[in-house]
């Protein structure tokens, strides 16, 4: 199998990229490291079936011979990544799908498409199964990536209808884990670096708002599955951990485990920050016999030894 795979160099771009590798495929990264980094990947460049080009989707893809399978992960995915490159943002998930679509439509290519729960907004339904459509402010700060991820959907739909083009869309709660950014500004890796560094802990908001947090290692299991098994043309699949906790629960934990002394500050919760965030998965587990496998705490002291050694 060939594969291509757009934020190569990204968190879960650099994951995938070594699961596919370790699978016999042979890989092609592609990334502009808007976000993404060269040291996620350096591991990988002497790698007889890797070969990386620095390049942004937003431009005309083309990439010479077969490719059996695109998988669509270049974007920004953190808040304070999308805010500060909004345009760039839209674009990647709007002008970056259309021209890897095309590619995958040349080619007869399935194609997956990393979509995200933002897509469901501050939800009405909990938890959220695929078919909620969600409840987002579609003129708020945060939209520049919730409908940029929507109409990234819409389209891949679109070219599944009209051209019989094998797509699947993979909704991503929140995940975790090694090769995060220090600075990426998602929770986890701040309470991390922040609880290594002695600083105060920053919750947003009173702390009482839920996400659902999945190791990397467990998502990255379910995307392979997604995109190899056969028979799944057209699906739409949520796929994070069910298990909701409170952000000032994983606050105190993640102060534990890193043995920090520091306080825990709150600060104003941000414009339209979602109040609670969980997936539905029975469909994951009907079509993919996939669900998380890792306790939250083994894979938080799993992040922190990661932090410990990039902080040195």
């Amino acid at each position: 199998m060939r594969v291509l795979i757009t934020g190569a160099a990204g968190f879960l771009g650099s994951h995938l990229c070594e699961r596919f590798l370790h699978e016999g495929a042979e890989v092609v990264g592609l990334d502009s490291f808007i976000t993404g980094t060269p040291d996620n990947i350096a591991h990988l460049l002497g790698h007889p079936r890797f070969r990386f080009m620095k390049y942004d989707v937003t431009n005309f893809v083309y990439i010479a011979g077969p490719i059996d399978l695109i998988l669509h992960f270049a974007s920004p995915a953190s808040p304070k990544d999308y805010l500060s490159n909004p345009i760039q943002t839209m674009k990647v998930d709007s002008i970056g799908t259309l021209n890897t679509l095309g590619l995958a439509r040349a080619g007869g290519a399935r194609y997956v498409l990393a979509s995200t729960s933002e897509v469901y907004g501050d939800p009405e339904v909990h938890p959220q199964p695929e078919d909620y459509w969600g409840h987002v402010n579609p003129v708020g700060p945060r939209s520049v990536y919730d409908e940029a991820k929507r109409f990234a959907e819409a389209l891949v739909m679109a070219y599944h209808r009209v051209y019989g083009l094998d797509v699947r869309i993979v909704r991503i709660f929140n995940t975790y884990g090694p090769r995060m950014r220090a600075d990426d500004g998602r929770v986890v890796p701040t309470f991390i670096v922040q609880g290594l560094r002695g600083e105060p802990l920053t919750v947003y908001g009173d702390g009482t708002q839920t996400r659902s947090f999945c190791y990397v290692d467990d998502l990255i299991e379910g995307v392979y599955r997604l995109a190899t098994h056969d028979g799944l043309a057209g699906t739409i699949l949520n796929l994070g951990n069910p298990q909701e906790v409170m952000i000032h629960a994983v606050a105190h934990l993640i102060k534990e485990l890193t043995g920090s002394a520091s306080p825990i500050v709150f600060k104003p919760l941000p414009k339209d920050d979602p109040r609670r965030r969980q997936p539905d998965i029975s469909r994951a587990r009907t079509l993919l016999g996939w669900e998380p496998t890792v306790p939250i705490r083994e894979g938080l002291l799993k992040t922190i030894r990661y932090f410990q050694e990039v902080l040195k």
